[in-house]
C-alpha cells in the first residue's frame, strides 16, 4: 500500500558514493594542517577586511562628535542677554 518513504521516486543516473564511519577519521591533521591553515587564510583577509570596517569607524566616530559638537549652544550667542 504505498511506497516507503526512500523510494517514492526513481532517480536514475545519480550515483552516490560513501565511506563507512568506521574507516575515516573525525580530525586527521587538525594541528599540523588545520591550525596553520586558519592562520593562512586569516593573514590573506586582514588587508581586506580591517581597512573598510576601520574607516567607517572613523567616519561614524568623527560624525557622532561632530553630532555632538553641533547640539551645543554656543554661550557667546547669551553674553548680553541681562
Amino acid at each position: 500500500m504505498g511506497k516507503h518513504f526512500g523510494n517514492l521516486a526513481r532517480v536514475r543516473h545519480v550515483i552516490s558514493y560513501s565511506l563507512s564511519p568506521f574507516e575515516q577519521q573525525a580530525f586527521p591533521n587538525i594541528l599540523s594542517h588545520g591550525v596553520p591553515n586558519v592562520g593562512r587564510r586569516f593573514a590573506s583577509q586582514v588587508l581586506k577586511v580591517v581597512p573598510p570596517l576601520a574607516l567607517g569607524y572613523l567616519i561614524y566616530s568623527w560624525g557622532t562628535q561632530e553630532f555632538e559638537r553641533l547640539k551645543r549652544k554656543n554661550p557667546a550667542d547669551y553674553e548680553h542677554d541681562q
